[in-house]
């Protein structure tokens, strides 16, 4: 799983998960390393592709996005064109925040956030459910969030 990592690459991308905003230094001083050590590290975990980005996480109440939404699409046609097209398209809008395409008995997932149901439901009319080839989409709202993660077991 792990062939090219050895435990200080994989040391670097726990503490990295977990707050990306440490300096080199301050991993460094955890690993008992050096900054130079880390730096190159770190620049080769990036160039490799283990660290896609750095992000921020921000707190979706404090932004006006309260209400999150998984909508289970169904399309009616399943060409390699029309499930391109509407990868294509569904990833245009800014309340998609996550698209993937499943096993069962829908063919797509979505996570979106929105400020209430109003904006949901003008999001679901206006934008969503006017794309071609939609058949059917089915949506569950969030309750209350017992666990949100971003970091992956290692």
């Amino acid at each position: 799983m792990h062939a090219e990592l050895d435990p200080t690459d994989l040391e670097i991308l726990r503490i990295l998960q977990k707050d990306a905003t440490l300096t080199n230094k301050e991993i460094a001083y955890k690993l008992s390393k050096s900054i130079a050590t880390v730096h190159d590290r770190i620049r080769k975990l990036k160039e490799k592709g283990y660290i896609k980005r750095v992000v921020a996480i921000l707190d979706r109440q404090k932004i006006d996005k309260s209400l999150i939404a998984f909508s289970q699409v169904l399309l009616k046609e399943h060409t390699a064109d029309t499930l391109t097209e509407f990868e294509r398209e569904v990833a245009k809008f800014s309340e998609v925040m996550e698209c993937f395409q499943m096993t069962g008995a829908f063919d797509f997932i979505l996570r979106i956030a929105s400020s209430d149901m109003d904006s949901y439901h003008l999001f679901l009319r206006n934008k969503l459910a006017i794309l071609p080839n939609i058949s059917t989409v089915q949506s569950f709202f969030v309750l209350s969030e017992t666990k949100s993660d971003t970091a992956y077991p290692l």
